[in-house]
């Protein structure tokens, strides 16, 4: 029969395993994947754990701030951290989001930004394991912030980009009144659109530029695009 020291020592070492299991940073995810643990600050991007082996990955960020955050996770592009991988949007204060993707062998970055604006703050994290083809892993190339105001649209001026490029366009509504960003190619059909944005909100549309040419763009709300809100920019 055990004895009465032995049982002590059982229990408490059964007592000490979830105490050890929360202290980590990095755990198994519900899919069978890793969990990482991401925090985001007005001035901080945290990531528990910047070496990583490839595979499913859930990116647990929490908002520690006084700002709404974004996080995105960067794949390399022409010699610079610009590709979009995955991205959490709308993180408010003192809330988390999980963040799920699935990365392939290779180096990253990972970037929260405060205010959902801006390059945001940077961390560099090294995947190990076998590469995966440069488009396959692009939710998107880049994006295009675009500022919405009455009667004012902004952030397109000196655009340009490449045929068959995928771009996030960002339409932030800084005016009184919902606008809304259309885009239509060099033969007049639409291309895509980000739809009508209230005022003080962020939307987003992802929108493929298949052909090279000419395109326009315009809020196509009442005579919002008649009062000045549109443009065109050219793709190579």
């Amino acid at each position: 029969m055990p004895s009465s020291r032995s049982l002590v020592l059982a229990g408490a070492a059964l007592l000490a395993l979830p105490l050890l299991a929360s202290c980590s940073d990095t755990t198994d995810s519900a899919s069978g994947g890793s969990k990482v643990a991401i925090n985001a600050t007005d001035t901080a991007c945290e990531v528990a754990k910047t070496e990583l082996k490839a595979g499913e990955i859930t990116f647990a960020v929490t908002n520690k701030g006084g700002k709404a955050t974004e996080v995105y996770v960067y794949g390399e592009h022409d010699g610079a951290y610009t590709k979009v991988v995955s991205e959490v949007e709308n993180i408010g204060p003192s809330t988390s989001r999980d963040m799920e993707v699935k990365l392939a062998g290779g180096t990253y970055e990972i970037a929260c930004k405060p205010g959902q604006t801006g390059d945001g703050i940077r961390t560099k994290i090294t995947v190990e394991g076998a590469k995966a083809d440069e488009e396959a892993e692009a939710a998107y190339d880049r994006e295009v912030e675009v500022e919405a105001e009455n009667f004012k649209l902004t952030g397109l001026e000196n655009f340009t980009a490449k045929a068959g490029e995928k771009i996030e366009f960002k339409l932030e509504n800084k005016g009184t009144e919902e606008h809304e960003l259309e885009i239509f190619g060099p033969d007049g059909k639409e291309a895509g659109e980000v739809s009508p944005v209230k005022p003080g909100a962020t939307g987003e549309a992802v929108i493929t530029l298949t052909k090279p040419g000419t395109y326009t763009y315009k809020c196509g709300i009442d005579n919002h695009a008649d009062q000045g809100m549109k443009g065109s920019f050219t793709v190579n």
